[in-house]
């Protein structure tokens, strides 16, 4: 039986929202001092958004992620980049078993491994491949944030059914205890865990509607909550409260360009 998450992540193409947060992640990327032949792995890693930026600073990047297609659209990536030193691979974050113990410098998961099904053995198998001395850098959303992305997951999780019994919401890797919590039963000490707000721009030549419809179209989620409420006939209703929601957070000063800030939770634990 397929992994539910892989299930979610391959319903649609992710790459068609990714192209709207190359620059964010790339401004991100720019942040953590990457240096030539720092060995870097990228967690959930999608087709590239962070990992490709990660290989152009000079290091050695290895992407993981669950979703087949998106791995083959981040190899094609930095294929035409030209970027021998960087590759991409299928793997779970709950399972990294593939990888070598403490193999890298550097660990990233942006907006990847917190989607993860069991969140104790991502932060054990983060901390397993991530070298004595090597830090860990995610980019989490957080629940109740009035910000976009949180704003979608909380109105689709309204018209959906509710969650298998067991089911650990991935929003709780926003909550700064949650985090201290997992990272301590993976072997690090509260001390060497730190926290800060950031902000994460989704930048598109093209007006909210056409972003929202991406959404709608690609994003497993939103994909999910439109077909739940179709059949509930409350499609329609859906998409005035997301119209509502794009419209509201634009800060673009054009028609016809969407530029959307929404807030995450920078985790960044050293080893």
């Amino acid at each position: 039986m397929m992994n539910p998450n892989q299930v979610l992540w391959e319903k649609g193409d992710f790459t068609r929202l990714a192209e709207t947060m190359r620059e964010s992640g790339a401004a991100l990327v720019a942040r953590l001092n990457i240096t030539k032949g720092l060995k870097v792995l990228d967690v959930g890693c999608g087709d590239g958004t962070t990992a490709i930026p990660a290989a152009k600073s000079g290091a050695q990047v290895v992407g993981v992620d669950i979703a087949r297609n998106l791995v083959e659209a981040g190899n094609r990536r930095a294929q035409s980049e030209g970027l021998t030193n960087c590759t991409f691979q299928q793997g779970d974050a709950t399972d990294l078993s593939e990888l070598k113990d403490q193999t890298f410098d550097l660990v990233i998961s942006i907006f990847g491994a917190m989607f993860a099904l069991k969140p104790l053995e991502v932060a054990k198998e983060l901390v397993r491949v991530t070298r004595p001395g090597g830090r860990i850098v995610m980019g989490n959303w957080i629940p109740g944030d009035p910000t976009l992305v949180a704003q979608i997951l909380r109105i689709s999780s309204s018209y959906t059914p509710p969650p298998p019994e067991g089911f650990i919401s991935p929003m709780l890797w926003g909550v700064e205890n949650q985090v201290i919590e997992r990272f301590e039963q993976a072997g690090i000490p509260k001390e060497n865990i730190a926290f800060e707000r950031a902000t994460y721009t989704f930048q598109a030549p093209f007006p909210p509607d056409e972003f929202l419809a991406r959404f709608k179209n690609y994003y497993g989620p939103t994909m999910n909550a439109f077909e739940a409420a179709a059949k509930n006939g409350k499609e329609q209703e859906l998409q005035r409260e997301l119209e509502e929601l794009f419209a509201s957070q634009n800060q673009s000063n054009t028609g016809n360009s969407t530029s959307i800030p929404a807030t995450y939770l920078q985790v960044t634990v050293h080893r």
